[in-house]
């Protein structure tokens, strides 16, 4: 033990003069290219061709217009949820809690296509996405309130509802909202065509609610580059002090962005339920709220880079299950390789403050 402390380093971090432009972009690539390393290892352990299961999960799934189709479909709630997160996240406001809110949407907008389960009309779809946006702001609304009134942390209050949202569900449909001629599983009737959203691509599952992520980038763009209320998020995320000097309501930023990570969190919701799903199941989403934090960080909280990291993480649920299938490989390396790119994401941002140098002499091994 005392040798291995006695062990010279051979690097040392020393604090930039400045924060690196560069490694806030290069960070990400460096953390995506420790991912594939760490790959390779943890297939070797499960005694795997390492290079055959990349394929597998990496590759396969884009060898086909199909999986193209199911990447859209996958990319759309992590990006309509991350988008409106890192918002949220720039002016220092941590909605954890977006799984809830994704369910709420999902059961306002879901009553709806049951309540008119009969009508064949037009404005029974847009109502439904009204509805869901309005369920997922008014799941974000509480812990807003809570914590403009109340000084509660809203990582805890909009956590902590994400339960309460899954157990609402799931009594709805066991209970009222089940289908009564399902024999007696736990979901709800399939919606009609109606309360379906429309495929934009042919041959493949992918549906509207693409054209709805692409648009939120845009206008996530223009709000946070081009609008005083962008500028206020950013100096409230930034300087609070400097904020309240000026004359700006931290309050009504906080509320700001917890609706509006709160209502897209509740149109992925819809979107899920009126897509790729049909009806309401006790699950709608297999974490699609808490892998969106990862995609907002790996999008460097920008709409633009959001885009492209919402793209690599649906690829990830694509890719596990095409490794499931293919190679027999658990589903749970999902989850091994987003956890794997949030860590070595956190660790690779430590350059952008610091810069790793070698140590030029045993001397500097000493001071």
């Amino acid at each position: 033990m005392r040798q291995f402390q006695e062990m010279p380093m051979l690097f040392k971090l020393i604090k930039r003069p400045e924060p690196s432009k560069s490694m806030v972009f290069l960070s990400p690539v460096i953390a995506l290219i420790l991912t594939l390393l760490s790959g390779v290892i943890l297939f070797q352990l499960l005694g795997v061709d390492p290079m055959e299961a990349l394929y597998a999960f990496f590759i396969e799934p884009l060898t086909s217009r199909y999986g193209w189709g199911e990447l859209g479909v996958k990319a759309t709630p992590l990006i309509l949820i991350a988008v409106a997160l890192s918002i949220g996240f720039r002016a220092g406001v941590w909605n954890i809690g977006a799984e809830g809110q994704l369910t709420l949407g999902a059961i306002c907008g879901g009553g709806i296509a049951l309540l008119f389960y009969d009508v064949e009309a037009f404005w029974v779809l847009p109502l439904m996405i009204v509805a869901g946006i309005a369920g997922g702001m008014l799941w974000a609304g509480i812990p807003a309130l809570l914590r403009t009134r109340f000084n509660a942390n809203e990582i805890l209050t909009s956590l902590m509802l994400t339960y309460v949202a899954t157990l609402l569900l799931s009594l709805l449909v066991h209970g009222p909202w089940r289908d009564p001629d399902g024999f007696n599983f736990p979901e709800s009737r399939i919606f009609n065509d109606a309360a379906t959203l429309p495929v934009i691509l042919e041959g493949t599952r992918l549906h509207m609610g693409w054209i709805f992520a692409l648009a939120l980038v845009v206008g996530a763009w223009v709000l946070m580059s081009r609008t005083i209320i962008g500028f206020q998020v950013k100096v409230v995320g930034e300087a609070p002090a400097a904020a309240r000097y000026a004359g700006f309501s931290v309050n009504k930023v906080i509320w700001l962005a917890l609706m509006l990570s709160g209502g897209a969190a509740g149109l992925a919701g819809l979107v899920e339920v009126s897509g790729p799903i049909g009806q309401l199941l006790p699950t709608i989403s297999p974490g699609y709220g808490f892998t969106a934090i990862i995609v907002a960080f790996v999008g460097r909280l920008h709409p633009v880079g959001v885009l492209f990291a919402g793209l690599l993480l649906a690829l990830s649920y694509l890719g596990g299950e095409s490794a499931q299938i293919s190679m027999n490989l658990p589903l749970a390396v999902t989850g091994v390789f987003q956890g794997l790119l949030l860590f070595f994401l956190l660790a690779s941002d430590v350059l952008i403050q610091y810069q790793l140098v070698r140590r030029s002499s045993p001397s500097a091994v000493t001071q």
